[in-house]
């Protein structure tokens, strides 16, 4: 089974106060459902149309995994606190092989 990555790519952040509290509850709740922080912060660099963005990645065991820990309460929690907070876009991708 395919490990997953969890990457999320904000596009704005209007609250940054709400942001804080998110990574507050959103960091523990991910690593609790498995997931392992694998880089975090602005790209330091860009090429084609890429934005120089807040990132995260995120490894987990597999899809399943990664499904679940979006949807845990944890992290419904997390994205309660966030409310509007931010613009992001969040992709779960199978690795490779």
């Amino acid at each position: 089974m395919p490990k997953a990555y969890w990457i999320s790519a904000y596009r704005a952040v209007t609250n940054p106060e709400a942001l804080a509290a998110y990574a507050k509850l959103a960091g523990p709740a991910l690593e609790a459902a498995g997931g392992r922080f694998l880089a975090r912060g602005v790209a330091a660099q860009v090429y084609e149309a890429g934005l120089a963005q807040r990132t995260v990645i995120i490894e987990f065991d597999s899809l399943a995994h990664a499904r679940a820990a979006y949807n845990s309460p944890g992290y419904k929690a997390a994205l309660d606190a966030l409310g509007n907070g931010a613009e992001r876009d969040i992709r779960l991708v199978e690795g490779a092989g």
